[in-house]
């Protein structure tokens, strides 16, 4: 049982161990340019792992996370304008000028109080999710044409983000680098390592409640739904229910990785409703691996951080590696990295090189208390 264990497990756990080595490594021997970097990538993360919750377990594909990932963002620069404004005219963010308004619109108000903010960051995205997952799953509507109504969502918040120049600065977004939290500079180098061993923290913490919520019964129904709902509905469950939760728990993870990306980037804009990038989140996921949790944390953090690499050297190839790789996952890897490392992918690539350890002629006969018995 003992050798079992250790048998499935250990990989598992050497992996954290490095994940968390890295986390722990990374303030002491990367610069802060890097160190900011890596914070966002974690903060993607967070959306990666919602994905891979409505995705690789329940059988969602939503393409539309941008939507959500932006609510967090906006939440989290409205309070930082708000709260380096005390000294410019009328106490109201210095972009209203520009377009004639002279008083705080109402919607931004409850945003000088950080707690509200705190709890808008996540709770908006996830009521909007849950609103919207309601109406479409009521209507038993799933497959491609979820996703197609996703994407449709995405767009239609778009243009709406896109063109409030009044009330939000529009296409020009809000910029978070030149406010002041704690009395330091939100861009400062100080700011920046709090705020990335604060996305780190996030990152263990919302992998750790997703790993609770697919481990148990309720993650045993959402299997089901993925994988034969007719029959979960035949024996008495209510899909829509927990679809419409699922959804909202990724609505409400993408609006805190919204959040921390926005205060690490500097800026929040409508571009990040843009349909490319809610696709490029779902490669994320595809390449990690899904229902595996840390394949998708994987696979935000290396594709990003090899996307910044490449771009800096190749700017215009950057788009041709991200669609090869996503061909190959596809073809070759449908269970992504971590899915066909933890399948037979790893043994079958030694049988190929002649490599692998040759198996008995006859099955090994394990009985406890007893030596194995070797033909």
């Amino acid at each position: 049982m003992l050798q079992t264990f250790q048998r499935n497990r250990w990989p598992q756990i050497v992996l954290w161990v490095l994940i968390i080595a890295a986390i722990v490594a990374a303030p002491a021997v990367l610069p802060v340019f890097r160190l900011n970097l890596l914070g966002r990538f974690l903060s993607l993360a967070i959306v990666a792992l919602g994905i891979d919750l409505i995705w690789g377990f329940t059988g969602l594909l939503s393409l539309g996370q941008g939507i959500f990932f932006a609510l967090g963002g906006y939440a989290a620069a409205m309070y930082l304008q708000l709260n380096s404004s005390g000294e410019l005219p009328n106490g109201i963010p210095e972009f209203f000028s520009l377009y004639g308004v002279d008083q705080l619109p109402a919607f931004w108000l409850p945003f000088h109080s950080p707690l509200f903010t705190l709890v808008a960051i996540w709770l908006v995205p996830a009521v909007l999710a849950a609103v919207l997952g309601n109406l479409v799953f009521r209507n038993r509507i799933k497959g491609v044409y979820f996703s197609i109504l996703t994407q449709a969502a995405l767009l239609v918040f778009f243009n709406f983000f896109n063109g409030q120049q009044k009330l939000i600065n529009g296409t020009n977004g809000l910029k978070t680098d030149v406010t002041e939290l704690f009395g330091q500079m939100v861009g400062s180098a100080e700011m920046q390592r709090s705020f990335f061993w604060l996305t780190a923290v996030v990152v263990i913490l919302a992998w750790l409640f997703l790993r609770w919520v697919v481990r148990g019964r309720f993650g045993d129904v959402l299997i089901a739904i993925r994988d034969d709902e007719p029959r979960l509905r035949f024996a008495g469950y209510n899909p829509t229910l927990f679809k419409t939760i699922v959804f909202a728990i990724a609505g409400g993870l993408a609006g805190i990785g919204g959040a921390l990306y926005t205060v690490q980037s500097g800026i929040v804009s409508p571009q990040y409703m843009t349909v490319p990038f809610s696709i490029e989140m779902v490669i994320w996921v595809a390449v990690g691996g899904r229902g595996t949790l840390v394949g998708a944390i994987l696979g935000a953090v290396v594709i990003n951080y090899a996307k910044s690499l490449v771009s800096e050297a190749l700017p215009q190839s950057w788009l041709f590696i991200q669609g090869g790789l996503f061909i190959l996952v596809v073809t070759a890897l449908p269970e992504g990295v971590i899915g066909w490392c933890r399948g037979d992918g790893p043994r079958n690539w030694l049988n190929r090189l002649g490599i692998a350890r040759r198996s008995s002629t006859y099955p090994r006969l394990d009985r406890e208390g007893q030596e194995e018995v070797q033909p």
